[in-house]
């Protein structure tokens, strides 16, 4: 119990944050249960959630780098839903023979217009020095235009057979069982790994039954996930590219010299500067790595509800940034992690998927959400000034 209680302490803001979650769940699995005689834990409902929190999540998780550098991102919604479209029409008039082929060249294509429009964005607040909200908040109404010229308006869908997997495939059981225990044994090689690195440089370690339980309980959560959704239709393909991406982020924010520099910047920029870390390379890579995840979540987009619309993507901006900050990312800078962005993501689509199943008007959906987020902006506000 002491170990656990220290845990606890050195993780205060993500500990709260779980157990917010916990208590989301609770408290909707009541309501469901006594106004609408529906089973808000189901195996079916969990496997919706995880599969509504991919296309915030993914986002989210390139959200952090952003606010993580005092910068904001308001275009990754609308460039997704832009994304999704110009995918869609793909899909329906360009590759219409080979749906292999469809599948392909719909992700190239979707993945390059995210590069190209981060990297445009990139360029004008890292190189010409314009501030992110305005070049984003620009290209919010590009993107709304440039997606109704896309789309005419209309309709056009994206169910070809390969491409509709990637948002609406599941593994087979077994596949996921056996992606559960490949996934276990990763999270306590890299534990002892992490442990034997911090030891070789001199760094202080923490105690090895703290690490030991950390690990036990996030490998336990993983089994618990598979054995529900197993129950369903196993786990969701877009769920396993979620993985892949909050694999490769962690490492990229934890391990890697731009992750470092990334921090640095938002912790002190003038003392980034002086250490030599280029300010304007790093920003330009953070919004091009924002475009290439919002380019995924508009190919994720398109799969998952099956067309592109001139609505495409609305409203996922306002998500997206509410995950990031939900899960502890700091509005002033230099704190952030992606793992908290993935339960702020979580917990959106939880409360989004709460309040529809308890039939509450979408006024006071906003109204909830809102809520929600101005409590984590204070309680990030709290944690700063304790540690002051």
């Amino acid at each position: 119990m002491k170990t656990l209680s220290r845990i606890f302490r050195q993780n205060a803001q993500t500990s709260i944050i779980i157990l917010a979650l916990v208590g989301i769940w609770l408290i909707f699995t009541v309501l469901a249960a006594v106004m609408k005689d529906v089973n808000f834990l189901s195996p079916q409902n969990i496997s919706n959630i995880f599969r509504q929190m991919t296309i915030t999540a993914i986002m989210a998780t390139g959200m952090v780098f952003v606010i993580v550098t005092g910068g904001i991102d308001l275009s990754v919604g609308k460039l997704a839903g832009f994304v999704s479209t110009v995918v869609a029409y793909n899909q329906a008039y360009r590759f219409t023979d080979n749906p292999a082929v469809a599948a392909m060249a719909s992700v190239v294509i979707g993945l390059a217009v995210g590069l190209l429009w981060g990297g445009l964005q990139g360029y004008i607040i890292s190189y010409l020095r314009v501030p992110a909200f305005i070049v984003t908040l620009g290209s919010m109404f590009i993107l709304g235009g440039l997606t109704l010229l896309q789309t005419e308006g209309q309709t056009i869908t994206a169910t070809q057979p390969y491409f509709r997997e990637i948002g609406q495939g599941y593994l087979n059981p077994i596949l996921g069982w056996l992606l559960a225990a490949i996934v276990t044994a990763a999270i306590f090689f890299l534990m002892f790994r992490d442990r034997r690195n911090k030891q070789k440089y001199g760094f202080p370690l923490p105690a090895l039954q703290a690490d030991i339980i950390k690990s036990t309980l996030f490998a336990a959560l993983l089994w618990g996930y598979v054995f529900v959704v197993n129950q369903y239709n196993g786990v969701q393909v877009p769920v396993l590219l979620l993985g892949i991406v909050a694999v490769i982020m962690t490492y990229v924010s934890n391990n890697t010299r731009f992750g470092r520099y990334t921090y640095a910047i938002g912790g002190n920029r003038e003392a980034a500067r002086l250490s030599g870390i280029n300010i304007r390379q790093t920003l330009f890579l953070v919004f091009v790595l924002m475009g290439f995840l919002s380019g995924l979540a508009g190919i994720m987009l398109a799969s998952y509800v099956g067309y592109g619309t001139i609505g495409a993507g609305s409203g996922y901006e306002l998500d997206v940034i509410a995950a990031a900050i939900l899960g502890g990312t700091s509005t002033l800078g230099g704190v952030g992690t992606i793992p908290g962005a993935l339960i702020g993501a979580l917990i959106m689509a939880s409360l989004n998927t709460g309040l529809q199943i308890l039939d509450v008007a979408p006024a006071w959906q906003g109204i909830a959400k809102g809520i929600v987020l101005i409590l984590a902006v204070l309680l990030d506000v709290y944690f700063k000034k304790d540690k002051t």
